[in-house]
């Protein structure tokens, strides 16, 4: 699992910062509501509840990521994430109440007035500062100007593409490579200006500081074209991502100081492996916990029935190579190893691996712990440390299956 470690969310502080003055608005306005003034202050709790606000707030960004594609997205869209992200505030007050067992303490009107007020304040704000941002790009005079050179099948995406939030660069103009039919036109408000045969005129006459070369299926045009630009003083930028093996989860990244195109067989986000690793760490406490049970039940029945330790470890290898050490519930005589040479003959598997019916290696309760996976409790504690992680569950046993680095 490969994890991108892009924090998108922390690229919008301005927003993180105008959804918490929001917020904090809110409350203010829904506190005046039911106290009807302002000039005693606010009591010890309530002091409490304007931190928690603002850490709510911050956990809201983390877990929903509220601020994802945020210039680009719709109304509606706004309405849905502002409804979202309130709502997680104010849930989240509610579950802090009654945890910290305050609940008394605080006004049920502050409360329930608090989320439509922030709903409303936050959606407004945030429609404005989008406003101001658009009209503060628009009115940027020394934005590098960006010719785009794609096809008329990419030439949308291109363009869609590179309208990002905070650009210091203007989409002057875009030239087709594979048709002149849409010379004189515009696509998305950007003017299509040349074809392949008038590019290089059109940039010779025009003010052009960079090139963005989008043409896949033409990735020795485009190397051309690159070299070309360059010589004559421009930036040229290709775009990797449409040359490149046909693979899944693909991914243009810097690796040590170079541009890499990284693929793996899953891209995690941050937001994804925090929920991950916490989902194995309860899950490991609740089964150590249910492990002690065990011990305390089976350990002195494995010790009668066959003198030695209760835990048996093997060393495994891992992903990638790794090896690590796993603990189970021992099922077999201490002596197993060296009779097995003896059984040989009877073993059902072929390679390295072992199995016959009726093994006189196990001992009489083995054959319970293994037939109900209770042997291998022990483990949660390699999931504990990182070295396996829980999958799934299921009504007879838990299964192991994904191994994590430590």
């Amino acid at each position: 699992m490969y994890q991108d470690i892009i924090k998108g969310w922390v690229k919008h502080l301005d927003f993180m910062i105008l959804d918490v003055v929001s917020l904090e608005t809110a409350f203010f306005v829904s506190y005046f509501i039911r106290n009807k003034s302002l000039e005693n202050g606010f009591s010890e709790h309530y002091q409490n509840m304007i931190w928690t606000i603002i850490l709510l707030s911050i956990m809201a960004a983390f877990f929903l990521s509220s601020y994802r594609g945020i210039i680009q997205r719709g109304y509606m869209k706004e309405i849905k994430q502002t409804l979202s992200h309130c709502g997680f505030i104010s849930l989240g007050l509610i579950v802090w109440m009654f945890v910290f067992k305050e609940s008394s303490s605080y006004s049920r009107i502050i409360v329930a007035a608090m989320y439509p007020a922030s709903v409303f304040i936050t959606l407004a704000a945030r429609l404005l500062w989008k406003r101001v941002i658009r009209i503060r790009i628009r009115s940027r005079k020394k934005m590098r100007k960006v010719l785009i050179i794609s096809t008329e099948g990419r030439i949308e995406d291109a363009i869609e593409g590179l309208l990002q939030p905070y650009r210091n660069y203007q989409l002057s103009a875009c030239a087709l490579y594979d048709t002149s039919d849409k010379v004189g036109t515009e696509i998305n408000y950007v003017p299509v200006v040349a074809d392949k045969d008038h590019m290089i005129e059109y940039i010779q006459e025009n003010i052009v500081d960079e090139v963005f070369i989008d043409l896949p299926g033409y990735e020795k045009e485009a190397e051309r074209l690159m070299g070309i630009f360059v010589s004559m003083g421009l930036v040229a930028h290709i775009n990797l991502a449409r040359f490149t093996p046909n693979v899944e989860n693909k991914m243009i990244n810097q690796f040590a100081g170079f541009m890499v195109l990284s693929s793996g067989i899953k891209f995690a986000s941050s937001q994804q492996l925090f929920f991950k690793r916490l989902i194995d760490i309860f899950g490991a406490v609740v089964g150590l916990l249910a492990t002690g049970i065990v011990f305390i039940i089976f350990a002195p029945i494995i010790k009668k029935q066959s003198p030695g330790p209760v835990f048996f470890s093997q060393e495994r290898v891992g992903r990638n190579g790794r090896r690590f050490k796993i603990y189970k519930f021992r099922t077999m005589y201490p002596d197993a190893e060296d009779r097995k040479k003896e059984l040989m003959v009877q073993n059902k598997m072929n390679g390295f691996m072992f199995k016959m019916d009726n093994d006189p290696r196990i001992i009489p309760i083995g054959h319970f712990l293994r037939k109900s996976s209770i042997d291998e409790f022990p483990q949660f504690w390699n999931v504990l440390k990182g070295e396996r992680s829980i999958i799934e569950t299921t009504k007879k046993n838990l299964c192991f299956a994904r191994i994590v680095p430590a």
